[in-house]
C-alpha cells in the first residue's frame, strides 16, 4: 500500500490534502448511497437502543435506570471515539462500515442469547444483576453505530466539494432525524405489543439485511492517507496535536459540548417525562412527531447551509436549544412538550452541521477521523456525567420534595401543578445553564480565532 507524502499541519496545503479536497467526479451522488447506507444500519441499532430505554422505565418506573442507561451508552461513546478515530484514519471506510455492522451483529446476537436464556422476568428485577448485564451488552452494540458515523463525517470530506459540505451535514442531520422518526415510532409499538424478546429479533433480522445491502456498496477511496508513518490504535496523541494545531479548534470542540450541558440532563429525564404523560406507545409516537423537526432542520442545513461563519451559527443554536429547554415543560402539557422537543430536534442539525463543516475545512482529510473522534469523546463524556449525576438526583431528592406541599407551594407560580414538576425543575435550571454559557462564549477570544481560521482557509472558489 503506497503512503502518501506526510501532511502539515492544519493550513499546512499538502499536495495530498488539496487533492483530496477536490471531489471525485459524482462524488455527490456517490455520498448519497453511503448516507443512505447508514442511515439503515443506524435506524436497526438505535431501534433496540430505544426500546431498551422505553422497555425498562414502562416495567420498572425507576428513573435512576433509564438515566444510567443513558450515561452508560455515552460512556460507552466517550470512551471508545478515539479507538474508532484512529481506525477511520487507518483503514479503507468501506471496511471500516463492514466491520461495524459485523460487529455490532455479533454483540446483538449474542445479547438476545443471554435474554431467552435467562428470561424476562429475571431480567427485568433490578435487584439482580442480569438487566445490568443484557443492558450494557446492548449499548456495546449499539455504540459501534458511532463508528459508521465518524467514517461518514469522513466520507463527506472525501466525496462533497467544499462548498456543498455544510448542505451534505444538512443531509446527514436529516437522515438521523428520520432514523429517530421511525425508531421511537416502531421501538415504542414493537415493546408495548410485542415485548422485549420479539423486538430483539426483529432488530438483530434488520441488521443482517442491513449488512446485504452494504457489501455491494463501492466508495472510491484509492489510498489511505496518513499523516504520519507510525500510527498507535488509539492515537490520542496524534488526535490532541490535530486538535491543537489549528488555533481555536479546542474552542469548537467545548463550544458544541455546550449543546450537551441540556441534552445531557435531558437524557436522564426525558422518557420518563413523556412516558409520564403519554404512556409508552403514546410517547412512542409523540416522539416520533417531536423527531420531524429534526428532519425539517436537516432539510434546512442542505438548502441553506450554515452561514459564513458557523461557529457563531453555533452558538446561537446552542442558546436557542437552552430557552426552548427550560421552556419546554414549564406547565404539564403535553402539547407544550412535544412542541418544545419539536423546536429543540430542529436546531440539533445546525449544531451538529456548523462543528463537521468547520472541522472538514480546516484540518487535513488523513488526521480528520482523529479530530472527529477527540471531539466525540469530549462532547459525549460531558452527556453521561450530567445524566449519572442528574438521575439519582432527581429520583432521591428533587422529585420527592416538588411532589411535598413545601415544594409545590414554592414553584407553582412558576412550574405550575402536576406529578412531574420536579422533572420540570431540572429541565428549567438546565435549559437556562446552557443558554447563559452559548451567549458567554460569543465575547470569547477563542470564538474570534477560531472564526477567523475558518475563513482564512476557505478555497479560492468559496465566496465567504
Amino acid at each position: 500500500m503506497t503512503e502518501s507524502p506526510t501532511t502539515e499541519a492544519v493550513g499546512g496545503g499538502s499536495r495530498a490534502t488539496e487533492a483530496l479536497r477536490t471531489a471525485p467526479p459524482g462524488g455527490f451522488r456517490m455520498f448519497l448511497h453511503v448516507l443512505v447506507n447508514t442511515a439503515i444500519a443506524n435506524i436497526t441499532t438505535s431501534f433496540l437502543w430505544f426500546a431498551l430505554t422505553f422497555w425498562i422505565y414502562a416495567e420498572t418506573r425507576n428513573v435512576i435506570a433509564t438515566g444510567l442507561i443513558g450515561g452508560a451508552y455515552m460512556l460507552f461513546v466517550s470512551a471508545f471515539s478515539m479507538f474508532f478515530g484512529t481506525l477511520v484514519d487507518r483503514f479503507r471506510k468501506k471496511a471500516i462500515m463492514v466491520w461495524a455492522t459485523v460487529a455490532a451483529f455479533s454483540v446483538f446476537v449474542v445479547d438476545s442469547a443471554f435474554f431467552f436464556a435467562v428470561g424476562q422476568e429475571q431480567i427485568v428485577d433490578l435487584a439482580q444483576p442480569w438487566f445490568w448485564i443484557f443492558a450494557v451488552v446492548m449499548l456495546a452494540g449499539a455504540v459501534v453505530a458511532q463508528l459508521r458515523s465518524i467514517a461518514l463525517s469522513t466520507t463527506v470530506t472525501l466525496l462533497v466539494p467544499d462548498e456543498r459540505r455544510a448542505k451534505a451535514n444538512g443531509l446527514v442531520g436529516a437522515a438521523h432525524g428520520i432514523g429517530m422518526l421511525v425508531t421511537s415510532v416502531f421501538s415504542g409499538l414493537s415493546v408495548a405489543f410485542f415485548g422485549m424478546g420479539w423486538t430483539l429479533v426483529i432488530g438483530v433480522t434488520a441488521l443482517a439485511a442491513t449488512l446485504l445491502h452494504l457489501l455491494p456498496l463501492r466508495i472510491p477511496e484509492p489510498h489511505i492517507l496518513r499523516a504520519e508513518q507510525q500510527m498507535h490504535w488509539v492515537d490520542i496523541r496524534g488526535g490532541w496535536f490535530a486538535v491543537r494545531a489549528a488555533p481555536g479548534l479546542l474552542a469548537l470542540v467545548l463550544f458544541t459540548a455546550l449543546n450537551n450541558v441540556f441534552l445531557g440532563v435531558a437524557m436522564a429525564v426525558t422518557d420518563p417525562y413523556g412516558i409520564d404523560l403519554f404512556g409508552v406507545q403514546g410517547w412512542g409516537l409523540w416522539f416520533a412527531v417531536a423527531s420531524t423537526g429534526f428532519i425539517l432542520g436537516g432539510i434546512v442545513i442542505a438548502a441553506r447551509g450554515v452561514g459564513t461563519n458557523p461557529i457563531r451559527t453555533l452558538l446561537l443554536v446552542a442558546a436557542a436549544i437552552g430557552a426552548v429547554g427550560a421552556l419546554c415543560a414549564i406547565r404539564e402539557w403535553g402539547w407544550l412538550f412535544v412542541a418544545g422537543w419539536w423546536v429543540i430536534m430542529a436546531l440539533i442539525p445546525a449544531v451538529e452541521a456548523a462543528e463537521q463543516t468547520v472541522i472538514q475545512r480546516v484540518v487535513p482529510y488523513e488526521r480528520q477521523g482523529r479530530v472527529f473522534g477527540f471531539a466525540m469523546t469530549f462532547e459525549a463524556a460531558s452527556g453521561p456525567i450530567l445524566a449519572v449525576m442528574i438521575a439519582p438526583l432527581a429520583e432521591l431528592w428533587v422529585i420527592p420534595y416538588m411532589r411535598t406541599d413545601a415544594g409545590r407551594q414554592q414553584w407553582q407560580w412558576l412550574l405550575g401543578t402536576g406529578d412531574s414538576r420536579g422533572i420540570a425543575l431540572i429541565f428549567l435550571v438546565a435549559g437556562v445553564v446552557c443558554m447563559v454559557l452559548a451567549l458567554a462564549a460569543l465575547l470569547t477570544p477563542q470564538y474570534r480565532l477560531i472564526s477567523a481560521l475558518y475563513r482564512n482557509t476557505a478555497p479560492a472558489s468559496v465566496d465567504d
